[in-house]
């Protein structure tokens, strides 16, 4: 039954792949349309087609290894200095630049001089490379909070897990009492493990970065603290203490070795699955956007540790880069988990939601072949255009990003290897979940 489940929830990994990839090109696709592209296919997934049907003047298909897809517009490229779709050359990198000018122009049809890609004004064209990666974001979106309004996220809340026997630094690093120290105010005050915290000071508190930043600010003071203890209200008295306590990221998290002095009361908070409101949800939705953008850059910093983790000994980090193998693997693992079916449809989505936050994030690098480098060749050829005729110059015409095809494959060249290095990684020593 586990290894059904586990094959089970790659499958529905794999569907809900396919999907956000066919929501990308669809948004490339759409707007293509809109500005008047021609568009002569739409596929999703590389390799040998399996199937694919002709409605109108595109071809839609499905191909045989899903990890990407594509639509293709006529004319992406411009001709050349000459006028000329291709001119051949002896040299290795001419060749380069003047294939890729060649297929942009394939199946070029009479009256499709009015319908070609690079004739269209620079902000079109950005709006069209933009809306793939913005329909991934999209997406993102609105999973990330269908599941945090609905199912509810993992959450600390005004419930005490643990009662502090005494007062001791954060940065002391432990946990039992020594001789001397003084009793924690919450345990002197009679809290107990299970009360809920209700009111501070008589003011109605339900959420623990509120309760955290009232006993933060009250240090040396005298305070009555309401709980529910089984179904019943009472009133504790504590005087909260000046301690020294790890500093906060204002959510009601901590900022891993930095302290603060503040007002300390002595209980740590229970965790639970609670529904977040729309803002909160927008809230965690932005640090989510924070996390994932501070990750790409940081990626090229975690090769060695992976390559370590894949070819010696080194372990496997959480945070290692993991590729559509392994998230598809996590997907499984979340499928066989003993939790609810609730629990694991919400963990699913965030993790598809979480691969399409990605997509977003990696396509509007401002490199080629990538969404982002054909936005700033637009936003480039704007630019140079503007300043033209600002100075009474000549117009220079469309930005040849075919010049760039040489730097192309170099970036591509180094993805692939890295796509390698993570789907071997993925299948030698895969990230896991707990």
């Amino acid at each position: 039954m586990t290894t059904l489940m586990f094959i089970l929830g790659i499958v529905v990994f794999v569907i809900g792949l396919a999907f956000s990839i066919a929501w990308h090109e669809l948004g490339h696709f759409s707007t293509a349309k809109l500005f008047g592209v021609r568009v002569p296919q739409f596929m999703v997934g590389f390799g040998p087609t399996l199937w694919s049907k002709k409605k109108g003047e595109t071809e839609y298909g499905v191909k045989a290894i899903p990890l990407g897809g594509y639509i293709r517009m006529i004319g992406m490229i411009p001709p050349g200095e000459d006028g000329r779709i291709e001119s051949r050359s002896t040299s290795p990198w001419r060749v380069m630049i003047e294939d890729a000018r060649a297929a942009s122009f394939e199946e070029l049809q009479p009256g499709d001089e009015k319908r070609l890609f690079y004739t269209r004004k620079p902000w079109k064209r950005v709006i069209v490379m933009f809306a793939g990666p913005f329909m991934n974001l999209i997406l993102a979106f609105v999973i990330f909070l269908g599941v945090m309004m609905t199912f509810g996220a993992q959450t600390q809340t005004t419930t005490v897990s643990k009662v502090s026997d005494c007062v001791i630094e954060a940065s002391e690093n432990r946990s039992k009492c020594r001789s001397g120290d003084e009793e924690a105010p919450a345990k002197a005050a009679g809290l107990k493990p299970g009360d809920k915290i209700v009111a501070f000071n008589g003011e109605p508190v339900d959420d623990w970065a509120a309760l955290q930043s009232d006993i933060r600010s009250n240090p040396g003071k005298q305070v009555t603290v309401t709980v529910d203890r089984d179904g019943k209200e009472l009133d504790l008295t504590a005087t909260l203490v000046k301690n020294q306590v790890s500093k906060t990221d204002g959510n009601g998290g901590y900022v891993a070795d930095k302290y603060v002095s503040a007002g300390w009361f002595g209980f740590t908070p229970a965790s639970g699955i609670v529904p977040l409101s729309f803002g909160e949800s927008v809230d965690r939705m932005g640090d989510m956007m924070e996390n994932g953008v501070e990750s790409l850059l940081s990626l090229p910093a975690k090769v060695p540790a992976l390559w370590d983790a894949t070819f010696g000994d080194g372990e496997r980090e959480a945070d290692s880069p993991m590729g559509v193998v392994g998230a598809a693997r996590v997907g499984g693992e979340i499928f066989t988990m003993d939790i609810p079916a609730t629990q694991q449809l919400a963990s699913f989505l965030i993790l598809l939601a979480g691969f399409n936050l990605s997509l977003f994030l990696f396509n509007m690098l401002p490199l080629l072949p990538l969404d982002g480098g054909h936005i700033a060749g637009a936003l480039w050829e704007s630019l140079r255009r503007n300043a033209a005729k600002v100075l009474r110059r000549p117009d220079p015409g469309p930005f040849d990003v075919a010049k760039l095809m040489p730097v192309a494959y170099v970036v591509a060249g180094i993805f692939v290897c890295f796509t390698l290095l993570v789907l071997i990684a993925d299948l030698v020593n895969p990230v896991r979940i707990s």
